[in-house]
């Protein structure tokens, strides 16, 4: 009986083998993005030139939309997606849960992009009023930095507010509901509350924050395809060069993709920072210094290192930025 059932667990080693070979082969051939409902990746994805210069590579491309950078970054922590694009905060919260991710290249700043908001109607009229008030927002989102600083700006500690953690859909309903005192959002869920609600601005980010969009790819893939991390920056690019020259052209595309109307997200697209630059050390220590912040705040557990989870491009595509 021994040779039997040697030879039985034998097969089942090589089909077992033979399995995750083609797992292994299938995952190194497709591209899997993330992406949010809106910015530059989804002009990218309607546009179609990835998928036809990848093609070429022999890489197909999939997309994958998420609701917000934390949800994304769990997908690429957990090996759902090998590529995606999310606000400064996010990828510490990452970084710090033990995501094996890297930096890849960033959009220039848009610190009006994003904003502390609150009802019309309502008597606060500064950030320093906020104290002892509601404060809504997306845990570990960009504008959770913007939160922070804004607060420190008007020398109000952290705690001295109250934190309501709640993605942007529930987020707008406490706030409409009046169930929160104020709310910190980005566009274009920030531009819909500012015309739809009347909602009025408290803070931006403008002085406070950069709100730099990353582009982050899991570790192990990034370094086994600098290929294909070159041809998707590249197109990134592009396609970010024309929607900064084209808003109206852009608008006219994400606007139906949003369901919003077209005066609201040419309100978003022209506070959007557009492109793709391989990270500089000054953006490297600008997002060590939000690092620093939410480990300061005890809201990450342990301190960190970006410059040690920045991609390194091939010499010639450093050249060529």
């Amino acid at each position: 009986m021994r040779p039997v059932i040697l030879r039985r667990g034998l097969v089942a080693l090589f089909a077992a083998a033979v399995t995750f070979g083609a797992i292994t082969q299938a995952q190194a051939e497709t591209l899997r993005i993330g992406y949010q409902k809106y910015g530059t990746l989804v002009l990218l994805k309607a546009k179609g030139t990835l998928e036809k210069r990848l093609a070429a590579q022999g890489v197909d491309v999939q997309w994958t939309e998420f609701p917000g950078g934390p949800q994304l970054l769990e997908g690429l922590n957990v090996g759902s997606i090998d590529f995606g694009v999310t606000g400064e905060t996010p990828p510490v919260f990452a970084q710090a849960a033990g995501a094996d991710l890297l930096y890849v290249a960033y959009e220039p700043p848009a610190p009006h992009s994003e904003a502390i908001l609150v009802p019309k109607d309502s008597p606060i009229k500064s950030v320093a009023e906020l104290k002892g008030k509601k404060v809504a927002l997306n845990k570990g989102s960009n504008v959770h930095y913007l939160l922070v600083r804004a607060l420190e700006d008007a020398g109000l500690k952290y705690s001295d507010i109250q934190t309501v953690f709640l993605p942007p859909a529930d987020a707008r309903a406490a706030f409409e509901r009046g169930s929160v005192d104020a709310w910190v959002i980005w566009d274009p869920y920030q531009a819909a509350a500012e015309q739809q609600l009347q909602a009025r601005t408290l803070r931006d980010g403008q002085g406070i924050v950069d709100n730099h969009q990353f582009y982050l790819a899991t570790k192990p893939y990034a370094q086994k395809n600098p290929e294909v991390i070159k041809t998707l920056v590249e197109e990134v690019r592009g396609v970010g060069e024309w929607s900064r020259a084209n808003p109206q052209d852009v608008t006219q595309q994400v606007a139906p993709l949003l369901g919003l109307p077209a005066d609201i997200t040419l309100t978003s697209v022209k506070r959007q920072g557009y492109g793709a630059l391989f990270l500089t050390p000054e953006v490297v220590a600008a997002q060590q210094k939000i690092a620093d912040s939410f480990f300061q705040l005890k809201l990450i557990p342990k301190p960190l290192s970006i410059k040690d989870v920045i991609w390194t491009p091939p010499a010639a595509v450093a050249k060529a930025q």
